[in-house]
C-alpha cells in the first residue's frame, strides 16, 4: 500500500506543479482553485503513506486539520517566517497569505483524495 501513497503523493506533485506553470492554458476556474486543492490531497496521501494501518477517518482529520493549520499560520506575518515563505519551497509549503477559500479547496482536495483512494482500496481489495 506504500508504494501506491507513494505514486500518488509523486504524480499529486506533478499535477500540482503543472497547475501553476501552465494556469493559462486552463480554464479559469481550473488555474484558480487545482493547486490548493492538490497540494491538500498530496498532504492526506502523504499521512495516508505515513499510517498505512490507520483508518480513512483519520488521515481525513489529520488532512484537514494540518492543511487548515497551515493556512492560519499565514495570518502570522513574522519576518523569520515571511524569508521562508519568500523562497520557492517556504511558499509551496506554508503558502504566502491567508485566503477564507483556500479553505474550502483544502476541503474539496481532500475529498477528491479520499474518493479515489476508496475506489483504489475496492480494486485492490478484490484481488
Amino acid at each position: 500500500m506504500r508504494i501506491g501513497y507513494f505514486l500518488a503523493i509523486v504524480i499529486t506533485i506533478f499535477l500540482g506543479l503543472a497547475s501553476r506553470k501552465y494556469s493559462p492554458l486552463l480554464p479559469e476556474f481550473v488555474a484558480q482553485n487545482a493547486g490548493d486543492a492538490l497540494w491538500a490531497m498530496m498532504v492526506y496521501f502523504g499521512f495516508r503513506f505515513l499510517l498505512v494501518g490507520k483508518s480513512l477517518p483519520t488521515a481525513i482529520w489529520l488532512s484537514l486539520i494540518f492543511s487548515f493549520g497551515i493556512e492560519f499560520s499565514q495570518l502570522y506575518q513574522a519576518d523569520w517566517i515571511n524569508q521562508i515563505r519568500g523562497t520557492v519551497l517556504g511558499a509551496l509549503v506554508l503558502g504566502k497569505g491567508f485566503l477564507t477559500a483556500d479553505l474550502i479547496r483544502y476541503s474539496a482536495g481532500i475529498i477528491v483524495g479520499t474518493v479515489l483512494d476508496r475506489i483504489a482500496l475496492m480494486f485492490t481489495q478484490r484481488r
